[in-house]
């Protein structure tokens, strides 16, 4: 049973268990002795201020363990996935905690494959973490100096993804959240061919994802009204995930964009089998929609690991998630929010239409909340939830569903709604929220 890892890698405040130095340098530990002998493993990170103080604590961890680290430097988690898959590198680290504030901070672990680790074997590594963890160890300071070669070559790979000045003269806004897109995004766009003008591209360690970025597209949509740009797009902290903003100013998030990716897809007679999977999250709209047009969707578990496990198994080549995280399995292996962006970039300049009117699907009304909770009992052991769940069902009546979930990354319970109007979707996910908060303690 996993303690320490959740949906996404390790997840924490920065400094404290368990992102504090001595439990990471028994993590880099572990690693190494599971990759022996003598595996080589990369380190990036985001902009976060607790960055350097994890790379340098794992580094000295893989070195004990018998490895060799080399650091990255600040870049997209999905570059660090790219990067362990097209070198000798055993596997690969990513220092973020995507979306989350500055204070937290995070570790996703990648296979040499480009892949999250599997559950089990998050499983061994804790364990022999736990075995090899001492209060008093010294860490050696580890020099870190990023490799400024291995960027260019991720850079490289994002140009190669579209045509040679595919987005020609496309006027785009980049929020890079000041997380790790902050540079790259912008040198990738303009190699693109795009007028490429960025917000949000000031990294001080503080304020990744402040007020910015992917969960905040708000001044984004103003300043693609403002300065008349085609697209907007606005990355979380890591850059795995991208949120994008047509030209009236309107947030389309992922559900929209995979939709238009799929039927792009299928024009060109490349979507075989005609699947897409995304995750328990996705607006049942799409789905209906999907469906009309002889395209199934298959739903995963929230998290990217478990959309691309669903995606292997019924070999589709397109799947995400509602956030933003897309994974096109013809190029990746996992979410990549810029290479979204220009993907999705270039189906828009050959669409010869404005963003705004590409059309999608007729979304269900749906509401999102979230509810901070101290403990995360099973939700089935809640008799006061469980009654207005089932009031709730019922009054649904079949033209609508519940998803009550924890979240893997965070101390919280997410509800989410679906109905036939705003009014009633919004009143019964309140309803839900107020009985857990009351009776989680």
């Amino acid at each position: 049973m996993r303690t320490l890892f959740g949906t996404d890698g390790i997840r924490g405040k920065a400094h404290r268990y368990p992102l504090d130095p001595p439990t990471v340098f028994a993590l880099g530990e572990a690693l190494a002795h599971r990759l022996r002998p003598s595996p080589t493993i990369l380190l990036g990170m985001d902009t976060r201020e607790s960055g350097p103080e994890i790379a340098i604590a794992l580094s000295a961890g893989i070195m004990a363990g018998g490895g060799k680290a080399t650091f990255i430097g600040i870049v997209p988690t999905p570059a660090v996935a790219y990067l362990c898959r097209t070198s000798d590198a055993a596997a690969g680290i990513s220092i973020s905690a995507s979306h989350n504030p500055f204070d937290d901070n995070g570790v996703k672990i990648f296979g040499h494959d480009g892949m999250k680790l599997p559950d089990a074997v998050e499983e061994e590594i804790e364990d022999e973490l736990g075995a090899l963890r001492r209060d008093d160890v010294q860490i050696p300071f580890v020099e870190l100096s990023p490799s400024y070669e291995l960027t260019r070559k991720y850079e490289d790979f994002l140009a190669g993804g579209v045509a040679p000045n595919a987005l020609n003269g496309m006027r785009v806004v980049l929020d890079t959240g000041n997380g790790a897109a902050y540079e790259i995004a912008r040198d990738v766009f303009l190699r693109a061919g795009a007028k490429v003008q960025v917000i949000n591209d000031k990294p001080n360690g503080l304020n990744i994802n402040e007020n910015a970025g992917a969960l905040h597209p708000e001044r984004l949509a103003k300043v693609v009204r403002k300065s008349k740009a085609e697209l907007g797009v606005a990355f979380d902290g890591d850059a795995d995930r991208a949120i994008f903003v047509d030209d009236w100013g309107n947030v389309r998030d992922g559900d929209e964009i995979i939709y238009l990716w799929a039927q792009k897809l299928r024009a060109e007679g490349k979507l075989e089998p005609p699947v897409v999977v995304t995750t328990v999250m996705s607006n049942y709209g799409f789905e209906q929609q999907l469906r009309q047009d002889g395209i199934e969707l298959v739903r995963a578990p929230v998290g990217d690991k478990y959309v691309l496990e669903k995606m292997l198994e019924r070999q589709a080549i397109l799947g995400g998630e509602q956030s933003g995280h897309i994974i096109d399995l013809t190029v990746h292996t996992t979410g990549d929010g810029i290479h979204t962006a220009l993907v999705f970039g270039e189906l828009l300049a050959r669409a010869g239409r404005p963003f705004s009117q590409l059309k999608t699907f007729p979304p269900m009304p749906q509401v999102l909340l979230n509810q901070e909770v101290a403990s995360k009992p099973p939700l089935e052991s809640l008799p006061r939830y469980q009654a207005a769940l089932a009031e709730a069902e019922r009054e649904l009546g079949g033209e609508g569903r519940v998803l009550v979930r924890y979240s893997g990354t965070e101390n919280k319970v997410r509800v989410m709604v679906e109905g036939p109007n705003e009014e009633a979707t919004g009143r019964i996910a309140e309803h839900l929220r107020i009985v857990l908060k009351d009776e989680i303690k």
